[in-house]
């Protein structure tokens, strides 16, 4: 497994924590910061589930007129994570 630390940019939330199996699944998806309700939920939604799918679901969501959003945001991270 391999753990992952992402500092978003351009959102309220200041870290995404996450770890990625050997299988490429996600799983102890965390946001320090930003909406706790909504963060969390993501968090539940993607547990176990393949991490490219879910970077390309969540790519491109915005936030207000801020381009961005701690989801897009996520679907960075978890590319940059996949990258590597």
């Amino acid at each position: 497994m391999k753990t992952v630390e992402f500092t978003p940019s351009g959102v309220c939330s200041r870290k995404i924590t996450f770890t990625i199996d050997d299988e490429n699944k996600l799983h102890d998806v965390k946001f320090e910061m930003g909406c706790n309700g909504n963060l969390k939920a993501i968090g539940r939604l993607v547990e176990g589930k393949d991490a490219s799918e879910i970077a390309a679901v969540l790519e491109g969501n915005q936030c207000g007129m801020r381009g961005t959003s701690c989801a897009d945001q996520f679907s960075k991270a978890i590319k940059k994570a996949l990258e590597q």
